[in-house]
């Protein structure tokens, strides 16, 4: 029987989206993660024993408050407005107000390491380039890191963010790693979709979709014409193992196409008869 990989998942009475956990179909990615959509005045709290939590901001404004820190923060949309996100470590407490509606991802794994806490704004976490004019110009993406081994060593997670321009590919070349990775989808318009894949299989990403890739499978993705495309990426480090941003792996038969410069034909001078 095939693993589970994929997930379309709905926000329960309470307000809570269950992507991971320890125990369910998507054991595999090593993590918890879910997302939750607060009322105005509304508080949350977070923290577990030996095990780290961290808690971005997608939409909203909220104030975040620990032993150590006390900040309200806002951000319009992932699409107009970078990362706000805050990390503590096990055995820490951590709570969210929503000052107005508001919509967080929190992403927890096994790590009794103590750490400060730390709250990430957008200006730890740019955007980096993209690759436009790469692999026919249809590759362009823009990605910034928040947590990784080189940013947070004591950390046994990574979360970052991807921006895909419309009708692009994103994760390509088509690339593996042996640590298990879970994306979460989100469009600037409702009826937006995309490609997913995780290895041979194929899956309609759609707003709130997520997927969660076994360690080594191929995981390139697409987003359809005339729609951006949101990816939160979180990978789980492996013990003796963590990612780094070198690991790219990218598969040998596809290799070649970083020095392949298409050949564009304009339809407009074709006749039916070729087309």
């Amino acid at each position: 029987m095939e693993k589970k990989v994929f997930g379309y998942p709905e926000y329960d009475a309470s307000g809570e989206k269950i992507l991971t956990t320890y125990d369910n179909e998507y054991r595999d990615m090593l993590m918890d993660i879910r997302v939750y959509k607060m009322e105005a005045g509304q508080t949350r709290s977070f923290g577990r024993a030996a095990e780290e939590t961290a808690i971005l901001l997608l939409n909203g404004r909220v104030t975040f408050r620990t032993d150590e820190i006390e900040a309200t923060v806002s951000r319009t949309s992932v699409f107009e407005e970078g990362p706000w996100a805050l990390h503590i470590s096990a055995d820490s407490e951590a709570t969210v107000r929503a000052e107005e509606p508001s919509e967080i991802l929190v992403q927890c794994t096994h790590n009794d390491t103590v750490f400060p806490a730390k709250l990430y704004a957008p200006s730890d976490a740019p955007w980096g380039p993209s690759t436009t004019g790469k692999f026919g110009n249809v590759a362009n993406r823009s990605v910034n890191t928040i947590i990784d081994h080189d940013i947070a060593p004591w950390s046994n997670m990574v979360l970052g963010e991807v921006m895909n321009r419309p009708g692009n590919w994103s994760g390509y070349l088509p690339h593996r790693h042996p640590q298990p990775e879970t994306y979460y989808f989100l469009f600037d318009h409702p009826a937006g979709f995309g490609a997913s894949f995780v290895g041979d299989r194929v899956f309609k990403s759609v707003n709130g979709s997520f997927s969660a890739i076994p360690g080594g499978e191929l995981h390139p993705q697409a987003v359809a014409p005339g729609f951006r495309m949101y990816t939160c990426w979180m990978i789980r480090h492996l013990p003796g193992n963590p990612w780094l941003q070198t690991d790219r792996c990218e598969d040998e038969a596809y290799t070649w196409l970083h020095d392949y410069e298409p050949e564009m034909t304009n339809p407009d001078t074709r006749t039916c008869a070729e087309t």
